[in-house]
């Protein structure tokens, strides 16, 4: 008791102090640190789940390049057929008639070229609206956690619009 006594310390305020300490300790990690535990856990999730979207949609940008490249190699081909059988059909025409084979040879090859051209305008478009909608989910799933609905718009459309300007350019 005398230790005590030289310290300052009374025993009986000592054990209202520990009591209220503990009182004061269960409060604080009822209302406090559990809920806050709890909330640093759902971030966590979410920046895991975010970070694995993005990986899923690099993929699938992967892919859609993939794709876009099997397009517009499919329709070199197209046009690299057309071409040949344009030029088999001037060799067969020009056996038959010379002076008729020179206007049908002008109008065969400008018409070839206008449908290559249509095709791979078209094969351009397709690709092109395919990259913008691609980027528009990848935008909207990435942001869909980070901002307000106001803000993701905005974000969104600037984001939508530098890639048309992209691709326009």
């Amino acid at each position: 008791m005398e230790m005590l006594n030289i310290f300052g310390l009374k025993p009986s305020l000592f054990l209202f102090q520990v009591i209220n300490f503990l009182i004061i300790f269960l409060i604080l990690k009822k209302f406090m640190i559990v809920p806050l535990k709890k909330i640093f856990n759902e971030r966590e999730r979410k920046i895991k789940q975010s970070m694995q979207d993005a990986e899923e949609a690099k993929i699938a940008l992967a892919n859609a390049k993939k794709e876009k490249d099997r397009i517009i190699h499919q329709a070199q081909i197209s046009a690299n057929v057309l071409v040949a059988d344009t030029k088999l059909s001037v060799e067969k025409a020009r056996e038959s008639a010379f002076q008729d084979i020179k206007e049908k040879t002008t109008h065969i090859l400008s018409d070839a070229k206008q449908k290559a051209e249509m095709e791979f305008q078209t094969a351009q478009k397709e690709i092109g609206q395919m990259s913008v909608e691609l980027s528009g989910k990848l935008i909207t799933k990435i942001l869909s956690d980070l901002f307000s609905d106001d803000e993701k718009q905005k974000l969104i459309n600037r984001a939508l619009e530098k890639i048309n300007e992209t691709r326009t350019n």
